[in-house]
């Protein structure tokens, strides 16, 4: 239903526009969003269509600079980045340029840089070991990569 005049394409675009300036967002998370807004579809997809043209909506762009950030402020792991991406409605493929595209990423010595912020000495037990294991996978890495960083922390705190 448009307002006054306003044809349902620009109200969508005026809602989408909105809601891309107050965070990032897919275009299937703009999708929802406008969906949730009572939008017709054909005015959502004119609406996604035309920020996706004009650069204001790009999906590989918001994977890189998420996957970017869950890093770096919260050591999030490539399992968590990439499920989280994936409820997000980021392409695979996408998800995979991605986390590909940081050089020089090493995921265990992020892992070891999280224990060794958390758990400052070698864990005493297997219970102490059990427990940074399940938050490192927790956070998202692989159970492999967890076990081989609660071992080699071990091995360095000793």
């Amino acid at each position: 239903m448009a307002v006054s005049g306003q044809s349902e394409r620009e109200r969508a675009i005026d809602l989408a526009w909105k809601a891309l300036g107050a965070r990032g967002r897919t275009a299937f998370e703009l999708r929802t969003y406008l969906e949730g807004k009572k939008i017709e579809p054909a005015a959502i997809a004119q609406a996604v269509s035309e920020l996706t043209e004009a650069g204001f909506l790009d999906d590989a762009d918001y994977a890189r600079r998420f996957a970017e950030d869950r890093r770096a402020v919260q050591s999030w792991g490539r399992d968590r980045i990439e499920r989280d991406l994936l409820r997000r409605g980021v392409e695979p493929r996408l998800i995979e340029r991605a986390l590909a595209a940081e050089p020089g990423y090493d995921e265990l010595e992020a892992a070891l840089a999280v224990l060794g912020e958390r758990l400052p000495g070698a864990p005493e037990d297997d219970r102490e070991r059990n427990r940074a294991w399940q938050m490192l996978v927790r956070r998202g890495y692989s159970s492999e990569l967890a076990y081989e960083a609660v071992r080699r922390h071990g091995r360095d705190a000793a």
